[in-house]
């Protein structure tokens, strides 16, 4: 097995950055935010409201105080973040694209199963809307992963990719 080189290992440093400010905001909205309700930030558009979630994205498959939930939440959260971890290791390091996708993933990743893993649940705070339209409230974690797959798609669909190689002509 390889080593992690030194180009790749900066990468890292974009998922403890995540990590870190996905942590410190879920702090601060838990310690100022909770007996102060919703806080308008713009007007129409963005507020911030502590929100406990128990599912995944969007508060699908919410443990609703079943004490298996959370566990099997996090296990899966576990092995997700495993393959995303592999996936970075294999992925060369000249790949900018994806690995930028992938830190920002692994960063996203490991915020919410800190959270997952010591409360149970998910600390979500920005709520966005239009209107009445009101997209489901999530964090900075789910924000780096979201953004990260946009990149992968990205690098996925339009990346630069060198041409396979010709096999050589078959012998008759």
């Amino acid at each position: 097995m390889t080593r992690l080189d030194s180009h790749k290992a900066r990468y890292l440093l974009l998922s403890l950055a995540v990590v870190v400010l996905d942590q410190w905001s879920k702090w601060l909205v838990e310690s100022r935010l909770v007996d102060h309700g919703p806080f308008v930030v713009v007007p129409g558009f963005l507020n911030l409201i502590f929100v406990k979630n128990t599912g995944v994205a969007f508060g699908m498959f919410a443990a609703h105080g079943n004490d298996w939930g959370w566990m099997i939440l996090a296990l899966l959260g576990m092995a997700a973040l495993a393959l995303v971890a592999l996936y970075f290791w294999k992925t060369p390091a000249a790949d900018r694209l994806m690995l930028t996708a992938l830190a920002l993933i692994m960063g996203g990743a490991v915020g919410n199963l800190i959270d997952r893993i010591a409360n149970r649940a998910v600390t979500d705070f920005i709520d966005a809307y239009v209107g009445t339209y009101h997209w489901h409230t999530f964090n900075v974690a789910d924000s780096a992963i979201t953004i990260g797959i946009c990149l992968m798609a990205l690098d996925i669909f339009f990346g630069r990719r060198e041409p396979a190689e010709a096999s050589p002509p078959a012998a008759s």
